[in-house]
């Protein structure tokens, strides 16, 4: 009756005109319970242990490789460095703000042409301190780059060890391997390398590949014929016939095989057991839900993870890394929170990067769900875990890069519940993003927040935030809240800098010296002298006069001298007699100012070409000056003809 039901569910996955399982009838509570979601559509059968293109040969048609992401690059940059110590290396890579997870290892094992040293480096690192990153994939790709490039002892070595770990050698690598290795004329570690590529899918370990009749594995043949083929009677007379011993490496291998067909994956992994041949262990259980859980419906992968636990089986690290990145990409954000969860109850929990991985994915999805958001964040806490300022500082990457800064209180708020405490420095850098990619609210409603804890820095990269963004009102907002939380004494050097830079720079002069007159006149702000003479220059450039001269005043409060740099010129080539007056009489607090001032504004009205200014203001000049030598000398050697009668009579 069992085998009756798998015939039947089979024949209806295979026709044409059934696209969906219909539900069999009870031979197993859990197999039934297991058959009856619907089965996927028809997919293109993957070529059987095929490998990412980082194994493909060198004779194919070059491409320009794309650019490592920032974080791939920093990994490789820091790993450069021989001979660096593990708290070196941490430290460069908290600078830098990498946080080594299993996808980053991929992405950097496959970057093109990788120095084989320096993969050596980042891998044996990576052994030694988060062991539990590392899967099949990223041992198939070491051993690829390392054969690759003629490591022979140590490609032979790191094999022994993924045989040890249970994870098999997959074709890509071994073709890359084997044509290296013949290359170079090594033709025993071939033959050596043949028996363990053969030893990964079956127990026959002298036959097959290694050179038996077939030519094929024990695995590929078993997975081959009932890929092809429906399932039925002259297929498990076939599988009896062909007096395969199913060791734990076989079923695992054809259970790969068959990922593209779950459902046959799940009669072929329920027929070996109840024909006696086999008895399931984890890493069978493990490859058929690596297997079930590629389905875009999951309700079969649940029950039989429930199942596996049940029997005593826990959810290999392997297992749930490849099953929560396909939920990830299929953006089935419930079932990877789902996922950790389940994870997180059993002996192999997730590590803190899977953490992060999930939570970024989690705030960058189409709609944010806080509900599954603060799951994570619960289960990580009550697995004795702690937040960090890396978790966060990935998220808020993850935030800004959807356009969603503004939800990072929300976020923020979270992670602190659970105990998190951000340091000054990222209280600095979301200070500067929320300013300068979220909204004004939301980045005063963080300062609110956090004003307690807030030093000098996260202030200057609140006011700094605003100001690239030509916030101006927000900018202006922060530096008075920053006034009111830490005294006028500490906001007169960089807040005013940057506001006052921020208006200048919309050429909006006017609305910088109200601004600082504001600070000035009632918060008791004092301004650097450079940032004075800077909205001086800017003033006079515009022509305001006045305001300029109110400028001075504040300069002469502050005991700065006036900016001569910046009025005579102005007075020398734009400025009345009058202004000129005006001027000499408010730049000091002395009765006059000295006869070097009036030699260099009359020098700066004779090259101006303005020689009747000149003599006009001379006019208005206390007797001392009209009688100094050194003036009568200055208009005499540079006022022609009548001119010098005119400067004469002046004189007299």
């Amino acid at each position: 009756m069992r085998n009756q039901c798998l015939r039947l569910l089979l024949l209806r996955c295979h026709a044409p005109s059934a696209p969906h399982i219909s539900q069999v009838h009870h031979f197993r509570s859990s197999t039934s319970s297991l058959l009856r979601a619907p089965a996927p559509a028809p997919q293109a059968i993957p070529i059987p242990f095929s490998l990412s293109r980082h194994f493909t040969s060198s004779t194919d048609p070059a491409v320009e490789p794309p650019k490592p992401r920032a974080d791939q690059a920093a990994l490789i940059e820091i790993f450069s460095k021989p001979e660096m110590s593990s708290d070196e290396i941490k430290s460069d890579l908290d600078a830098k703000n990498v946080i080594v997870s299993h996808d980053l290892i991929l992405e950097v094992l496959k970057t093109p042409n990788i120095d084989p040293d320096v993969a050596k480096r980042i891998f044996n690192w990576v052994s030694g301190s988060q062991r539990e990153i590392l899967s099949c994939n990223s041992y198939n790709m070491m051993i690829g780059i390392l054969g690759g490039n003629g490591f022979v002892k140590e490609t032979l070595e790191l094999i022994d060890i993924m045989k040890e770990k249970g994870y098999g050698m997959k074709r890509g690598a071994f073709d890359r391997i084997s044509e290296r290795f013949m290359k170079d004329g090594a033709s025993v570690e071939v033959e050596k390398l043949k028996v363990l590529y053969a030893t990964c899918y079956s127990s026959r370990k002298n036959k097959d590949v290694a050179g038996g009749d077939s030519g094929v594995s024990d695995c590929v043949r078993v997975g081959e014929m009932i890929r092809k083929r429906v399932w039925g009677d002259d297929v498990e007379k076939q599988l009896t016939e062909l007096n395969v011993e199913f060791s734990s490496d076989l079923v695992n291998g054809v259970l790969g095989i068959l990922g593209a067909d779950p459902n046959k994956a799940l009669i072929f992994f329920r027929w070996i057991e109840d024909s006696g041949v086999f008895k399931h262990d984890r890493h069978s259980y493990n490859a058929l839900a690596t297997v079930l859980g590629r389905e875009d419906h999951s309700q079969k992968f649940w029950r039989f993870v429930d199942e596996m636990r049940s029997e005593g089986h826990e959810m290999a690290r392997e297992t749930y890394v490849s099953v929560s990145r396909q939920f990830l990409k299929k953006k089935m954000i419930g079932d990877a929170v789902k996922l950790y969860e389940f994870a997180a109850n059993g002996v192999n929990k997730p590590t803190v990067e899977d953490c992060t991985l999930l939570l970024k994915k989690i705030v960058a999805s189409e709609e944010l769900d806080m509900d599954a958001f603060l799951k994570v964040v619960e289960v990580f806490k009550a697995n004795g875990n702690a937040f960090t300022d890396n978790i966060l500082e990935a998220l808020v990457k993850s935030l800004i890069s959807v356009g969603r800064m503004n939800e990072c209180n929300r976020i923020l708020a979270e992670l602190m519940e659970a105990g998190y405490v951000p340091s000054g420095d990222v209280q600095r850098k979301i200070a500067f993003k929320l300013s300068k990619y979220g909204d004004t609210g939301k980045a005063l409603e963080f300062v609110d927040k956090m004003m307690a804890s807030l030093d000098y820095s996260p202030w200057i990269s609140l006011v700094k935030g605003f100001c690239e963004e030509q916030n101006l009102d927000g900018a202006s907002i922060s530096v008075e809240k920053m006034v009111k939380k830490l005294g006028a004494s500490s906001c007169g050097g960089r807040p005013i800098d940057l506001l006052v830079g921020a208006y200048c720079q919309q050429n909006r002069p006017l609305g910088a010296y109200r601004f600082v007159k504001k600070m000035v006149n009632e918060k008791g702000v004092r301004p650097r002298h450079t940032m004075y003479k800077t909205l001086t220059r800017r003033l006079l450039a515009r022509k305001h006069f006045e305001e300029a001269l109110d400028v001075m005043c504040m300069m002469k409060n502050h005991g700065y001298p006036a900016d001569l740099d910046s009025f005579i010129p102005y007075l020398a080539k734009k400025g009345t007699t009058e202004n000129a007056v005006t001027f000499t009489q408010g730049m000091t607090s002395k009765r006059s100012p000295a006869i070097p001032f009036f030699l260099r504004l009359f020098e700066a009205y004779l090259s101006a070409g303005r020689q009747s200014q000149a003599h006009d203001f001379l006019a208005t000049c206390p007797g001392y000056v009209k009688d100094h030598a050194d003036v009568l000398d200055l208009f005499s050697s540079k006022t022609p003809g009548a001119a010098k009668k005119k400067a004469a009579d002046v004189a007299v």
